[in-house]
């Protein structure tokens, strides 16, 4: 790229369960299709099918959960207390493009440095939050970095334990009682009363990790991963999005479940 030297990109993170795609009502994604932030006319549901390789997310003892943070991928090199180098994704940031760069990446960076969260040396990947970034449903008065260490420590959902390791079970958790840990750390709000709490937002949704493997012969540092989004769920879009094709088994749960989906009775 031009000589410009990039740090590998921390790798994507997939699903554990096998998604589809389903056509949704024209008429419903031209009136919600930018808030649910949908590219097409088309939603890519989470299926109850355990991906192929990912058997460990629902089998492994040693698999646990945290909060999956909504923002941007940001990592940085830093050598001795000094920032050597800053990429989104695989864009690399000017710190010192101050007219027309991204600096409220960089501000999120040096707020970060000023709470203590960078490491003085070495790579390193987290989420940067914030007013510009996603809607900002944590209510972030300025921009901050989170690494991805620190949220593996912080942001661990203790209850996920008490849930039993399946997709329905993990649809209803998403649907009724997972909320952000991190809004109730910044704006310090007891964990114990997240709940209950209606300024409290439900999390994005979580991440699985498993420290006992590796991700990848490419990655060989990094535990084995892979994540969950609510928006994965037919439950996310249904009272406001009618889509089309659904299975059974889907219709059944939701009315099990006492909720509803668009066009189905």
């Amino acid at each position: 790229m031009n000589g410009v030297i990039m740090i590998r990109d921390f790798p994507k993170v997939e699903c554990p369960f096998v998604r589809k795609t389903y056509k949704i009502n024209h008429t419903d994604f031209k009136k919600f299709g930018s808030s649910l932030k949908l590219r097409a006319p088309e939603v890519y549901l989470v299926t109850s099918e355990v991906a192929e390789g990912f058997d460990w997310v629902l089998k492994d003892p040693e698999t646990f959960a945290t909060e999956k943070l909504d923002g941007s991928n940001l990592g940085l090199e830093m050598e001795e207390g000094r920032l050597v180098h800053l990429q989104n994704r695989m864009n690399v940031i000017d710190p010192l493009q101050i007219l027309s760069g991204r600096t409220f990446l960089c501000e999120g960076v040096f707020n970060a440095a000023a709470k203590k969260y960078v490491e003085k040396t070495g790579i390193q990947y987290g989420e940067c939050l914030g007013p510009k970034l996603q809607g900002n449903m944590y209510e972030l008065p300025s921009h901050l970095w989170y690494p991805f260490d620190k949220a593996k420590r912080d942001l661990r959902y203790t209850s996920f334990s008490k849930y039993e390791k399946s997709f329905q079970s993990w649809s209803e958790w998403f649907r009724l009682a997972l909320k952000s840990i991190f809004f109730c750390r910044f704006h310090k709000i007891q964990i114990s009363d997240m709940f209950g709490n209606s300024e409290v937002p439900f999390a994005e949704g979580i991440v699985f990790y498993n420290d006992s493997v590796i991700h990848s012969e490419d990655h060989p540092t990094i535990p084995r991963i892979a994540k969950l989004r609510r928006d994965m769920m037919d439950w996310y879009y249904g009272n406001n999005v009618e889509i089309y094709d659904l299975e059974p088994w889907r219709v059944e749960q939701a009315k099990a479940c006492g909720y509803s989906l668009k066009g189905y009775v």
